[in-house]
């Protein structure tokens, strides 16, 4: 059972770094283009993804699989965690159940943006060339947009003090000193790609995104 528990443990890690969390800065690049570039900025970076050869084989075996594997698991595994910071208040103990409480909102955060985006277009309501007007009317709600950029948030500190432990367990980061230029490494890229990924979120408000919904809808009603 402990030999069982070991795997499992080190597989729900390796699938947290490959390819979950390269999905997850690659997505971050991808939505930040609203922010950065607008709704023609976004729509081409969303376009080069899904013309990518073998794309839906792509999804399913390298983000929905896996990350069906690590959220259930790791769901699993905040159930189990027994939280002592009330009892022993030390940093790592802190960040030991931040990673847990995180975990759980990332994974019902995601599920949630999976299905306002990704499954409606399974269900034939929305295309891919969609996504940026869509997004737009989701976030231009207050409560939505507060939800989502905490979910966001909530995501990339479980990536980056994810890694700082995946890092120590896999024997790469040894000793004190290593492991607290690790923590500032990683405390740095959670600070960065919060704030992107806020900046993305911030981006889809703006009306150039509903514009363009209204001449997307004048240009079908003029072809039909």
């Amino acid at each position: 059972m402990k030999v069982n528990s070991y795997y499992s443990r080190k597989l729900h890690s390796l699938l947290g770094v490959i390819p979950l969390g390269a999905f997850l800065l690659e997505h971050m690049i991808t939505n930040y283009q609203a922010f950065n570039a607008g709704p023609e900025g976004f729509n081409s970076a969303v376009q080069f993804i899904q013309g990518l050869p073998l794309v839906l084989f792509l999804e399913i075996f390298l983000i929905w699989i896996p990350l069906l594997y690590h959220g259930v698991y790791g769901l699993y595994v905040a159930y189990q965690a027994r939280n002592n910071v009330t009892n022993f208040g030390y940093f790592r103990n802190h960040m030991f159940m931040w990673q847990r409480i995180t975990g759980v909102i990332t994974f019902v955060y995601i599920v949630w943006h999976f299905y306002d985006t990704r499954f409606q277009v399974t269900l034939g309501n929305v295309e891919h060339s969609d996504f940026g007007v869509l997004m737009h009317e989701l976030l231009s709600n207050p409560i939505y947009f507060t939800l989502y950029v905490i979910g966001a948030v909530a995501a990339s500190f479980h990536f980056s003090n994810g890694m700082w432990n995946f890092l120590v367990t896999w024997g790469i980061t040894v000793g004190p000193r290593a492991q607290r230029v690790s923590a500032y490494i990683w405390g740095g890229v959670f600070v960065i790609m919060s704030i992107m990924f806020v900046m993305a979120l911030a981006g889809f408000t703006d009306e150039s995104f509903a514009t363009e919904a209204v001449n997307t809808a004048a240009t079908v009603t003029k072809i039909g």
